[in-house]
């Protein structure tokens, strides 16, 4: 089980003592988990104040986290692959993790099929472990369906995704996608995933109720994160070698735009009323935003490496730094830096989970 520490002062206290302890400050505010990788740590930040209240010790590699939309459950994945029967361990390097994310096998044939990481699902607010699920490889980003029930984990050295059930806690299935699959979203009806596949240029449709890959859409160089408009419409996806933005009409599963930003790019993300695209282009040191309206550019400096980004609900935009144990907190309107969080490490997908008294 993974230990909690809090930030807060005060000292050692049960499970239960503890999570009405988190709630006090600021009970009404949601919370961001922010993963740190190889640091083997989440840590949890009050989006209301980003301030620090805590973090979720002892998951190994722990890059790709997504919740319920319900608030009751954290899904952690790990890179941290070992071979089948044995306990999860800490990683030996600090880039190991890193660099066989976004490095594919050279085949299908040349991953290691015995390999496995694991799944662990965190309860909600006490963050016990209530079920690890191993899955075939290393787990790098993993999305929650809207139902709450499925969870995509992609495995970028399987050359495949992995559905799990968290009514079960069970594995449904694996799914070859294409080489280096790297960021998986689910359509509002949850009838459709979509994975970008960085080693060819392209991103599958999953039905998701066969599971099964039912077309490829033809984007980019080496897209990895992507999102999805509120109406499922369209799909944004950073191709990050070519420093541009595929826009695709998922009806049609053609790209209708491709906006040039330049550099390598890394975090995508949509503004609440989905007019405003944010961009890390971690190779230029700043973020770039795009007014999906009008077609106009703006961006602001965010030295160095601005890497996984989240839009924050309330008109926050919290950034990672590739290279400082930081996230930059920028106003979504103004572009201006308010603040900066010291979070101990390189952050990853966070994800903000909504206090449960407003989850309707």
């Amino acid at each position: 089980m993974p230990s909690f520490s809090s930030a807060l002062p005060f000292g050692f206290l049960s499970m239960a003592i503890l999570a009405a302890g988190l709630a006090a400050p600021a009970a009404a505010n949601d919370r961001v988990y922010v993963p740190l990788g190889s640091d083997d740590k989440i840590v949890i930040v009050d989006p209301g104040t980003n301030a620090i209240l805590g973090e979720i010790n002892d998951l190994p590699a722990v890059h790709g986290l997504a919740a319920t939309p319900d608030g009751r459950y954290l899904v952690a994945g790990s890179y941290d692959e070992r071979p089948a029967g044995k306990a999860p361990s800490k990683p030996k390097g600090v880039t190991a993790d890193e660099h066989a994310a976004h490095h594919a096998p050279k085949s299908q044939d040349d991953a290691d099929k015995t390999a496995v990481s694991t799944l662990s699902i965190l309860s909600i607010p006490d963050h016990a472990v209530v079920r690890r699920v191993d899955v075939p490889g290393g787990v790098h980003h993993v999305a929650v369906g809207p139902s709450g029930r499925f969870v995509i984990a992609t495995q970028p050295g399987q050359n495949a995704i992995t559905i799990v059930d968290l009514g079960a806690f069970t594995v449904v299935t694996t799914i070859a996608t294409g080489p280096l699959p790297n960021y998986a979203r689910f359509s509002p009806d949850g009838a459709r995933a979509y994975v970008s596949n960085a080693g060819n240029g392209t991103i599958s449709e999953i039905d998701t109720k066969r599971w099964i890959v039912r077309r490829n859409y033809a984007v980019g160089n080496s897209p990895e994160h992507i999102v999805l408009s509120r109406d499922g419409g369209t799909l944004y996806a950073n191709n990050v070698d070519d420093g541009t933005v595929s826009v695709v009409d998922t009806a049609s599963g053609k790209t209708v735009k491709t906006i040039p930003i330049g550099g390598g790019l890394h975090g995508i993300d949509l503004s609440d009323d989905g007019q405003t695209l944010f961009v890390a282009a971690m190779d230029e040191n700043k973020v770039v935003v795009v007014d999906l309206r009008t077609n106009t550019y703006r961006s602001v400096r965010t030295d160095p490496a601005p890497y996984h980004l989240s839009a924050i609900k309330g008109g926050k935009l919290y950034v990672a730094s590739a290279e400082k144990p930081k996230v930059w907190v920028i106003d979504q309107s103004s572009l201006a830096i308010t603040d900066e969080i010291s979070i101990g490490g390189k952050g990853h997908q966070m994800v903000q989970v909504p206090d449960k008294k407003h989850i309707q």
